[in-house]
């Protein structure tokens, strides 16, 4: 038998702190190196997009990778390029910790514009409480005093 497998996942992290240091001048190149990431785990990136302090990802994982250690190789490649490319002089790190949220074939274009809309979409919604909105509407529980610990 053959294995198939469709999930569509979001993946939602933070600079440390949330400070907004990602410059929007160079954001494109901090996400093309970040596609090129997840194409070399044969994995799909559907759309990337993101703030001065937090990146969104929509995105097919491949099935022999894992999700925990997909998010970790992206953000450790991306902090060192960062640091290197000089691009983000005041980035520090990213925040540990993400978020990761599930979709169906019927979300994906939702996601996707959602993902792409993200300047439009913070002129009326702090990252903050995206990102609690995000956890309700996925049904996760959280308590507030350590979910930015």
């Amino acid at each position: 038998m053959s294995t198939f497998r469709q999930i569509y996942y979001q993946i939602v992290f933070s600079t440390k702190h949330r400070k907004p240091v990602l410059s929007i001048e160079h954001e494109d190149q901090l996400y093309k190196y970040i596609w090129g990431i997840v194409k070399n785990k044969n994995c799909k990136l559907y759309r990337i997009n993101g703030m001065p302090d937090h990146i969104h990802l929509f995105i097919d994982l491949h099935p022999s990778v894992s999700l925990s250690n997909f998010v970790k190789d992206i953000k450790i490649a991306s902090n060192q390029w960062i640091k290197q490319s000089g691009l983000f002089p005041d980035f520090e790190e990213w925040q540990s910790g993400y978020g990761v949220f599930t979709y169906s074939e019927k979300d994906k274009d939702a996601v996707i514009n959602y993902i792409k809309n993200q300047k439009e979409h913070h002129k009326h919604e702090s990252f903050e409480d995206e990102y609690k909105n995000l956890l309700r509407a996925n049904g996760i529980e959280f308590d507030g005093k350590y979910l930015w610990a």
